[in-house]
């Protein structure tokens, strides 16, 4: 009965601190977000999954102008995006954060910073957290029921 009351509360002890969930986003007040329609998303060099696409593509379904790379920031963009992503293992790889910026292209100057915090019980995949962090930036509402992107 020792053993197993032991055993017990060394699961719970491992369970306890592993399930946390951070979704926010903040904008300076002096730019109006709702104008932007553009974007450029700045490869993070790091990356090797190709999170730069994902956002992108994202930006498009949300309604939005998308283009991304490494190269010059085109011309007529209303925002430059670069964000870092955050990896952790537990049984597998999975995303533990993401940070995204959306910058004005002329100065570099951050207009809108989003974040998703997600630990290991509660993980979600990549296109999901780029997804609602994007949405709580842009004022969009929470991400869908029937969004289906699991972990």
């Amino acid at each position: 009965m020792k053993t197993k009351l032991m055993g017990l509360l060394v699961v719970l002890a491992l369970l306890s601190g592993c399930s946390k969930t951070v979704l926010k986003a903040d904008s300076d007040p002096n730019v109006d977000i709702a104008s932007l329609q553009s974007f450029y998303v700045k490869k993070f060099e790091p990356d090797r999954r190709g999170l730069e696409q994902v956002i992108a593509t994202k930006l498009e379904e949300l309604g939005y102008q998308a283009s991304s790379g490494t190269g010059p920031v085109p011309a007529g963009v209303d925002a430059v995006v670069t964000y870092a992503d955050h990896w952790a293992w537990d049984i597998t790889n999975y995303m533990l954060e993401i940070n995204i910026q959306f910058r004005n292209p002329q100065t570099d100057y951050v207009i809108s910073n989003g974040n998703s915090y997600r630990t290991s019980l509660v993980r979600k995949a990549p296109e999901f957290m780029i997804e609602e962090t994007l949405r709580e930036m842009l004022g969009k509402g929470p991400m869908p029921a029937n969004s289906g992107a699991g972990k």
